[in-house]
């Protein structure tokens, strides 16, 4: 449930939340680092600031690893575009050599499909167009085994029956990437824990050092609630300002619209 919760928070949402919760914990570490001051003036403090290093080296390593995680789940969002969108055109390309009814058919379901791929990249139509794709692929599939029916030794039909499969299959890869596979929540719950921790325990070195540097400090919270507010954005493919393109499939419909007008 709070994973939903976390999901459903804007981005800008997610950033105020970071550098609220941050601060408080670095404002709590403070106070605690000042009262400790009071109680134990003379005990040895050496050991705080490589507990401190060591735990904003521990949160360095998970904030890559997570960007890590986000940048490499884009990079195959990416890539699953230029696919799908090969695919797409080598269907339609292939069905040029069966014969009508089937070509014409066959072309037009083809165009309809990709202009509904690229409306599902908005929020708002993501649902519709996913129910609009899977009854395009059934109606694709129907023709594909009227074909095969039709023509069970054909060379050509095989190709083109091949070529649909793939279709499939890479929307089949784009909706489990692109929008179900997500930076597990315990990794999110492990990054804000281990985030209060280490700068939970840089405030209480300033606390009790009794050093106050308002300005970098602010810049030091900012940085890292802009860091996690990034990762967040790359886990979201369906909003943030980190998007992936989607000119293959657009390219690919202005090279279908161009065809049909020829035709």
């Amino acid at each position: 449930m709070l994973f939903s919760l976390f999901n459903i928070i804007p981005l800008w949402g997610v950033f105020i939340f970071i550098f609220l919760v941050v601060l408080l914990a670095f404002e709590g570490g403070v106070l605690l680092g000042k009262r400790h001051r009071l109680i134990t003036e003379k005990e040895d403090r050496s050991p705080i600031g490589s507990i401190v290093a060591a735990s904003l080296g521990l949160l360095a390593f998970l904030l890559a690893f997570s960007f890590g995680m986000g940048a490499a789940k884009f990079d195959e969002r990416r890539e699953l575009v230029l696919d799908e969108a090969n695919a797409i055109g080598t269907t339609y390309l292939r069905a040029g050599y069966l014969a009508d009814p089937y070509q014409t058919r066959i072309r037009t379901l083809l165009r309809e499909y990709v202009a509904i791929r690229v409306e599902a990249l908005k929020p708002e139509k993501l649902e519709e167009a996913l129910k609009q794709s899977d009854a395009l692929q059934d109606q694709l599939w129907k023709q594909a085994v009227a074909i095969a029916e039709r023509n069970p030794n054909s060379v050509v039909a095989g190709l083109f029956i091949q070529s649909l499969n793939d279709l499939i299959d890479f929307h089949s890869k784009r909706v489990n990437i692109g929008i179900r596979l997500r930076i597990p929540f315990i990794i999110w719950g492990t990054l804000f824990f281990v985030t209060i921790l280490a700068i939970g325990s840089l405030g209480y070195q300033f606390g009790l050092t009794h050093t106050r540097y308002i300005g970098i400090t602010l810049l030091f919270i900012l940085t890292f609630s802009s860091v996690i507010a990034l990762i967040s954005d790359l886990d979201r493919p369906q909003e943030g300002f980190i998007k992936v393109s989607q000119q293959p499939l657009i390219d690919l419909i202005n090279k279908f619209n161009t065809s049909n007008q020829q035709n």
